[in-house]
């Protein structure tokens, strides 16, 4: 039964399809019809008029057909002339395509770029002709030297050194002879030392302290003395300090050469606090 229920419509679409296409051919069949006698002989005649044209196009054909039908002359097919010879365009006249212009631009700022970065590493790497930190910095006479430390308050700051400057005095020198180099002693002879501005701990700008005059790192609580001997705190050492060299009352500090600060319990100059302490742990 179930097969019945499905065979039934696809046999009634199949015997539909089968009338459908027959009346087609059928019209079609019925619009072909057959041309009148008079038809053909006038199509004989026109061809028997008509000459071949040797060399002429289809269209250069049913002209001439249609020109000897209506009773005029044929027209004569020109021959067709040679191609032109090939000339190369102008690069100039061309122009750069959308395509080059994106290309040299992308290639022009790489280039560019490269040549910047290279710049810049070539100022960074290459040698200054003096002045500034890492190089020896001509401080100035000995005598504003000490007027500047006065000003201070027994400290002058030099940032293009990052170093502090102070006095050293006269009568520590025999203590000072059997524990600092030739090249600090030369500058504590004239009277001053040149300190290295960090801290010795971790690296902390150490702070002058008007009141104790002492030097005393708010970081972690390292103090040292006016001449950068270090008196509390965790730091390992005295502070860092620079060569010196004075020449016609001049002093020149090489910030190039670091020397490393004096052991502790190096005391010197004998210098107590001599005031209340800047950092909490100072007086620790």
């Amino acid at each position: 039964m179930n097969i019945l229920v499905i065979a039934i419509p696809i046999l009634l679409l199949a015997a539909g399809f089968v009338v459908v296409t027959s009346l087609r051919r059928r019209e079609a069949g019925d619009a072909a019809g057959h041309l009148s006698r008079e038809t053909r002989k006038r199509d004989r005649r026109s061809r028997k008029a008509t000459p071949l044209l040797e060399g002429a196009s289809g269209r250069d054909v049913e002209r001439a057909s249609v020109l000897a039908r209506k009773g005029g002359d044929l027209v004569p097919v020109a021959e067709p002339a040679p191609p032109a010879p090939f000339v190369a365009p102008d690069a100039e006249e061309i122009g750069v395509n959308r395509r080059q212009f994106l290309n040299r631009s992308i290639i022009g700022g790489f280039l560019l770029g490269l040549g910047a970065f290279g710049g810049a590493v070539l100022s960074y790497l290459w040698p200054t002709g003096g002045g500034g930190f890492g190089s020896k910095i001509s401080v100035g006479k000995l005598a504003d030297i000490e007027n500047a430390i006065l000003a201070g308050g027994g400290f002058a700051y030099y940032p293009e050194g990052r170093m502090w400057i102070t006095a050293y005095p006269a009568n520590a020198l025999e203590k000072a002879e059997g524990v600092y180099s030739e090249a600090e002693l030369v500058g504590m002879r004239a009277g001053v030392i040149a300190l290295y501005q960090k801290c010795v701990h971790l690296g902390c700008r150490v702070p002058s302290c008007a009141s104790s005059q002492w030097f005393e790192c708010g970081c972690h609580g390292s103090t040292y003395n006016q001449v950068g001997e270090k008196k509390q705190g965790p730091a390992p050492r005295g502070l860092d300090r620079f060569a010196m060299a004075v020449t016609g009352g001049s002093l020149t500090v090489d910030t190039g050469t670091i020397i490393q600060g004096p052991p502790i319990g190096t005391n010197t100059t004998g210098q107590e606090a001599e005031g209340p302490h800047c950092i909490s742990g100072g007086s620790h």
